[in-house]
């Protein structure tokens, strides 16, 4: 009799909040576990939390920056030398800047760590993620991207101008990065559907985690009652989990969810040739990096 190997779950974005809180979730059910974080020190305490948690020990914990493409190239290179398969990715990784910053690659910080760098690494581990279809019941195998409603806030995307070097504003630039992860989730359940693979795109609410102490003076002033009236980052990856593990998510995909419930996305997530020509772009855009 042989022992089934332990489902393999990729979370970005697990040195803190809700991708922490989801790494150990997972692990304490048995999952095995390669986290990513941004930050050395908090990626090192993280690591700590989600072994503890662990039931069997099967921790990774890698340290990248993804508004990087050369560092979301080595973290996919890196992930692919610890397993053959992953069952799930969840691309939860980025945040709001508190300035613009253009990184040595020429891109605008947010939008890139928000969107391009999870769509390189998703796209260097979908060859892990098909081989974990291989055999396994269609919907098993998901890809989670954590949106906002900010993806709702704006009428659109210029494609002429993702990074919005036009007309930048902090604001615009996050809010493009989460349109972009509701798109990017729609656009992988056209590409994946007859792989079986499902993609899935949340809004986690309003949270009081690290987020904030990232953003500029005007936003945490707006927010300055988050750490009171927000919600945990337990309750923040609540419907991360559900989606991560539940029968249902598995049903259907291209999604964009909210308290476990399908909420209405952005008009544009609709409209599968905005969709398409929105693909192309992000791939133009990755391949400028030539990593």
């Amino acid at each position: 009799m042989t022992t089934r190997s332990p489902r393999v779950a990729v979370i970005t974005g697990a040195s803190s909040g809700i991708g922490l809180e989801a790494a150990k979730s997972l692990a304490e059910r048995g999952w095995r576990v390669i986290a990513t974080g941004r930050d050395p020190g908090r990626s090192a305490n993280a690591e700590v939390l989600i072994r503890s948690a662990s039931r069997n020990g099967l921790v990774d914990m890698l340290v990248a920056d993804l508004s990087l493409m050369v560092d979301a190239a080595r973290l996919a290179g890196e992930i692919a030398v610890l397993t053959d398969r992953i069952d799930l990715l969840v691309n939860n990784a980025g945040g709001m800047a508190k300035e613009r910053v253009i990184t040595p690659e020429g891109y605008e910080a947010s939008f890139a760590g928000n969107h391009l760098g999870p769509f390189l690494l998703t796209n260097r581990l979908l060859p892990l993620l098909r081989r974990a279809a291989e055999g396994a019941a269609p919907g098993s195998v998901r890809i989670v991207n954590t949106s906002s409603d900010g993806s709702e806030m704006i009428p659109g995307l210029n494609l002429d101008d993702l990074h919005t070097f036009e007309q930048y504003s902090n604001g615009l630039a996050y809010c493009s990065g989460k349109l972009a992860n509701v798109l990017f989730a729609r656009a992988l359940a056209k590409r994946l559907a007859a792989d079986g693979i499902v993609a899935h795109a949340f809004h986690p609410g309003t949270v009081a985690s690290n987020f904030f102490s990232h953003t500029d003076a005007d936003v945490q002033a707006r927010y300055s009652n988050v750490k009171t009236e927000g919600l945990t980052p337990t309750q923040g990856a609540d419907t991360l989990i559900w989606l991560a593990t539940a029968d249902e998510p598995g049903k259907s995909s291209g999604g964009y969810f909210y308290e476990r419930a399908p909420r209405a996305a952005n008009p544009l997530a609709g409209d599968d040739d905005f969709v398409d020509r929105f693909w192309d772009v992000s791939e133009a855009l990755v391949a400028k990096a030539g990593v």
